[in-house]
């Protein structure tokens, strides 16, 4: 997959081989070196690498899901209206909350990431967050539902009056108190 992409795009195959880390510094730095079409096809690499990664091989999920995330949001600046620095990080947000399930930490790791520009992005990467976890719930799979065995039917219980004593009304108690001893009985100094 890396060497496809260095050959398709002309750019380095480290973009997809590493974690991403060293860099998504570099390709924010040279965003504008990066065509649509070898954004995309860096999102759709690395998400494969990045699969295969996390299904068999070592490697973290953030990372991976950040870079992923920037690439996705530069392929989005690209859109009339929307600058490069929201774009990046509305991405990273959006990507880290669907790999990770951590909104908050999600927010968190944009608006940090981006220094001194992160403040003025942060509602935006709030709403990407949120839309992130809420379509990514929505697509995930329901957990399988326990079965529920029926329970056996008891029997409802019943009244019965208490033998009548010489004196006061009767006194209704449950069929199970009925043939329970009496307490001990204790006697105080």
């Amino acid at each position: 997959m890396a060497v496809a992409y260095a050959e398709a795009t002309g750019k380095s195959s480290c973009d997809v081989l590493f974690s991403g880390q060293s860099a998504l510094g570099v390709l924010i730095s040279h965003s504008a070196d990066y065509s649509v079409g070898a954004l995309s096809l860096l999102v759709a690499c690395k998400g494969l690498a990045y699969g295969a990664s996390m299904s068999s091989f070592r490697g973290g999920p953030v990372f991976p899901a950040m870079f992923l995330g920037a690439a996705g949001g530069i392929a989005m600046s690209h859109l009339p209206g929307l600058p490069l620095v929201p774009a990046v990080a509305m991405g990273i947000g959006a990507m880290c909350v669907v790999m990770l399930s951590l909104p908050l930490t999600s927010v968190l790791l944009a608006t940090l990431l981006l220094l001194s520009d992160g403040l003025a992005v942060m509602p935006l990467v709030i709403v990407a967050v949120v839309v992130g976890d809420v379509v990514a719930a929505t697509l995930a799979p329901a957990p399988p539902r326990p079965q529920v065995r029926p329970r056996p039917r008891q029997r409802p219980r019943q009244w019965r009056p208490r033998p009548r004593r010489r004196s006061g009304p009767p006194v209704r108690l449950w069929a199970s108190q009925i043939n329970r001893a009496p307490p001990p009985f204790t006697r105080f100094g």
